[in-house]
């Protein structure tokens, strides 16, 4: 169904909301969590039909769960506000039009202390291991087969580096951003939805940059994964609206992933992201992440492409 900012909302992201709100509430039932879904909707007759089946879905992982219980756990991510004590921040399906096309998405799980990112997991189960534009196909092409070793989880903890594991659990090694030394080879991501981002200006600012290589366009925090992992070395997000708010659950888990991988992460104007202002990055203009050496030079592109 369509929210009322007219983004989709599926059954996956609802039932992956209920099952992780019900797994941290069984091992951490004091925690506070604040998630980008609400069951208002399902509650109401007109959606029986999508609560049966999100029901249905969530009982595929919690046997036995009731109906009233999966709503009540989608409604405990409700947190308007972050505790410094520690809260979790969850987006369930990060990228649903991504998902909805059999692209790039990822199930991002962040918690914070004191509104500082201590921890996070962010699983991306599409994202090949070698990303390149081929690999991932072009966003408006057919759904390609994933390949065999497709998808990875990146877990973050502050202090202690980024591990890639495989979907499976295994561990793959640790994942450390690019050593790229010369900016005109740098690779960077950006949204695929020219809604979210502004192409033409990221061009001029790639341009002003010197770099030649062609965009990956990908939805979601994947863009975090692949900046993580080295496969690219800018990931800009620079909203054509200047009133639009970046949401919390849709950075927070992947900026502690470039971090403890070596990476930078800031906003447009070169300040770090500020997460105490409720449910949106409102102190905060744009995202800019990089591999680190070239940030500054990043920061000063984006300033001498405004207005």
């Amino acid at each position: 169904m369509a929210k009322k900012d007219r983004s989709p909302v599926t059954v996956a992201d609802l039932g992956a909301q209920a099952s992780i709100s019900l797994d941290l509430g069984r091992s951490h039932p004091n925690d506070p969590i604040m998630g980008e879904e609400d069951a208002t909707a399902l509650r109401q007759v007109a959606h029986q039909a999508l609560r049966d089946r999100v029901v249905e879905a969530v009982a595929a992982v919690h046997p036995g769960v009731a109906a009233d219980a999966v709503l009540d756990a989608i409604d405990r991510c409700a947190v308007e506000d972050g505790q410094s004590r520690g809260y979790w921040v969850l987006d369930p399906i990060d990228g649903t039009k991504g998902f909805l096309r059999r692209g790039q998405y990822a199930v991002a799980l962040a918690w914070l202390v004191d509104h500082q990112v201590q921890l996070s997991v962010l699983g991306c189960p599409e994202l090949p291991r070698e990303l390149t534009a081929e690999s991932i196909g072009e966003p408006s092409a057919p759904s390609k087969p994933s390949s065999p070793d497709a998808g990875c989880i990146l877990v973050a903890e502050r202090g202690q580096g980024t591990m890639l594991y495989s979907l499976e659990g295994e561990v793959i090694g640790p994942a450390r951003v690019s050593a790229l030394q010369d900016l005109s080879q740098a690779r960077f991501c950006e949204s695929v939805e020219a809604a979210h981002s502004a192409h033409e200006r990221h061009q001029r600012i790639a341009d002003q940059l010197g770099v030649t290589a062609d965009p990956v366009r990908i939805d979601s925090q994947c863009k975090y994964a692949a900046l993580a992992r080295g496969d690219a070395a800018i990931y800009l997000r620079l909203p054509r609206s200047e009133s639009y708010q970046e949401k919390v659950w849709d950075h927070a888990a992947g900026l502690l992933a470039v971090e403890e991988a070596g990476g930078t992460v800031t906003d447009a104007e070169g300040k770090p992201l500020d997460f105490r202002h409720g449910r949106t990055l409102a102190r905060n203009r744009g995202i800019v992440a990089t591999h680190g050496p070239f940030h500054d030079q990043v920061i000063a592109a984006v300033r001498a492409t405004e207005g």
